[in-house]
């Protein structure tokens, strides 16, 4: 088994730490795919199971035996979670209930740690991942200082075209096309300094003592603009392409006219309720 050509395979397609554990578990547990003996992942934890069945389907398609790999998880019955979409629900509902508000958390982030305000703020407006976003502040840095900002920012539309930097925003598994973001924001964060993941969660997590609560920036994104947009066009906005036959081939976001107006109707009531 050549490791480091399938190393190289995933770092072409995940981010660092993603392909690093999915590396880790494959060399692990190759040989429940070589031998086509897979009882001990019934044993292992959900959350384990997860990681580890990603890392050996990963692995069966380098090596071309894909189909091998769904017939041993067929037939072994393997399940990627054995949870049921009500209790995810509810699961949610109980969180959203149960803790503070997370643009209260927001507030608290930019009050204590002022060099992450305009982060924050373009986090709640892009309903980007925390990845993704990291890397979409610093490119607006980056060509800002080189007076190529057109080439990313859609200035007429008030859009950031990730998908003109592939490398960058579409990954295999997550993907980002299009986010319309205020130019006055765009504006902001070209003054700033760039950060790193690191320093996000040193800053927050290490400085402040306070939670890590980014990935309910997205979720409250796509809350909030239930309100204005469809399900396919928060699932374009943020990345989410379904394997549906409508949404990959008769979705075309360039032909909804009224799309900036609605998306910016929904920023505008986030902008309020942080200001």
């Amino acid at each position: 088994m050549n490791w480091r050509a399938f190393e190289k395979w995933l770092r072409e397609n995940f981010s660092y730490s993603y392909a690093k554990d999915l590396l880790n578990y494959s060399k692990r547990f190759c040989h429940v795919l070589f031998n086509g003996e897979a009882s001990e992942l019934l044993r292992l934890s959900e959350s384990v199971r997860k990681v580890v069945m990603a890392s050996l389907s990963n692995l069966s398609k380098f090596l071309g035996v894909y189909s091998e790999w769904k017939r041993l998880v067929e037939g072994y019955g393997l399940k990627w979670s054995s949870g049921k979409s009500e209790d995810y629900l509810i699961s949610r509902m109980a969180h959203t209930e149960n803790n503070e508000n997370v643009l209260e958390w927001v507030k608290q982030v930019k009050a204590k740690i002022p060099k992450l305000s305009v982060f924050m703020d373009f986090m709640i407006l892009s309903g980007l991942r925390l990845r993704e976003a990291v890397n979409s502040y610093n490119l607006i840095i980056d060509l800002a200082r080189e007076g190529r900002l057109s080439e990313y920012y859609n200035f007429e539309n008030e859009a950031l075209e990730h998908y003109r930097f592939k490398s960058l925003f579409i990954r295999r598994s997550k993907k980002v096309f299009v986010s319309f973001i205020p130019e006055r924001l765009i504006e902001e964060i070209s003054k700033q300094e760039k950060l790193t993941l690191h320093q996000i969660s040193n800053w927050v997590r290490r400085d402040k003592k306070l939670k890590s609560r980014f990935p309910e920036l997205r979720e409250y994104y796509a809350t909030v603009m239930t309100k204005w947009l469809n399900q396919s066009e928060i699932d374009f906005l943020q990345g989410r392409i379904s394997g549906s036959v409508f949404m990959r081939n008769y979705f075309n976001p360039a032909l909804i006219t009224d799309l900036h107006e609605r998306v910016f109707k929904g920023l505008t009531e986030m902008e309020k309720r942080i200001s």
